[in-house]
């Protein structure tokens, strides 16, 4: 399988599946009907560059990358992932970094930051036609989370990442692929942010490993807080250490309080991959 890129400007989701993608397509509607003005995405995309990745037949994805100001090819960077929730679905790469999906996107890109932690950040787009993870349950390939995966690798040759510092982050169908993506690449990254998501439970003895932060509101009526409390619970009986933060009161828009943590991101960028 052959790919390029262009730029351009056995555990069945305990909830019912068709229920869980009628509450996702509820809230992307919401959010587009609240969306904000033009000049805001033209603002964040003088940030990230638009570009898409084409692989497979024909196939293509959209996805937004943050360049370190200073980069010197001649340093490796760390590099995070952003996987988008329901409402960035699309080709626009607009809102897979915009709305609701923009403090997990920006929050790496902002001055301060950049300046203690120079790193690449790569936002990829899920089709408004698909999903992360397979409509017919959770760990069941091929999905979108291929083509993910294959754009890392070209990321990774194309520029100078350091692949002992690679980090993945998602919200709502972005933190079930969160879990999903670490579960079946292990050692590919460094640490991992799930919010709101729902993981494998058959997966938590290969996860002992990997660093994990993991986030939920325990007044989330669209992916129960029970689902990340199981996953963090399998994961420590396992042998494993992964944190988690429950917000007391919060609903399913966790992101707007994960991100305000005052440790996270010098957390995030302590982290190494363990080999």
């Amino acid at each position: 399988m052959s790919y390029r890129i262009v730029i351009t400007k056995d555990e069945k989701y305990s909830l019912p599946f068709a229920l869980f993608t009628l509450r996702f397509l509820v809230i992307a509607m919401t959010a587009l009907l609240i969306s904000r003005s033009s000049s805001f995405a033209q603002r964040h995309d003088s940030i990230f560059q638009t570009r898409t990745f084409f692989y497979g037949n024909k196939q293509s994805m959209p996805y937004g990358l943050f360049v370190p100001r200073k980069y010197d090819a001649r340093k490796k960077y760390p590099l995070v992932v952003w996987l988008h929730g329901a409402v960035g679905r699309g080709y626009d790469n607009r809102k897979n970094i915009s709305d609701g999906n923009e403090p997990g996107s920006h929050v790496w890109t902002r001055d301060p930051n950049q300046e203690k932690y120079p790193c690449f950040v790569v936002a990829p787009q899920c089709p408004d036609t698909s999903y992360w993870v397979s409509n017919d349950g959770i760990d069941n390939p091929p999905d979108q989370l291929d083509a993910v995966v294959a754009l890392l690798k070209e990321l990774r040759r194309r520029y100078s990442i350091d692949t002992n510092r690679m980090y993945v982050a998602g919200q709502s169908m972005g933190g079930v692929a969160t879990w999903e993506i670490v579960s079946r690449y292990p050692s590919m990254f460094a640490a991992a942010l799930p919010l709101c998501g729902i993981g494998n439970l058959r997966n938590a003895p290969k996860l002992t490993r990997l660093a994990i932060w993991a986030f939920h509101g325990d007044a989330d009526d669209v992916i129960p807080v029970v689902r990340t409390r199981e996953m963090v619970d399998s994961i420590r009986r396992a042998g494993g250490y992964p944190k988690f933060t429950e917000y007391k009161g919060v609903g399913h828009d966790v992101w707007n309080s994960v991100f305000k943590e005052p440790d996270l991101v010098a957390w995030v960028f302590a982290q190494r991959r363990k080999n």
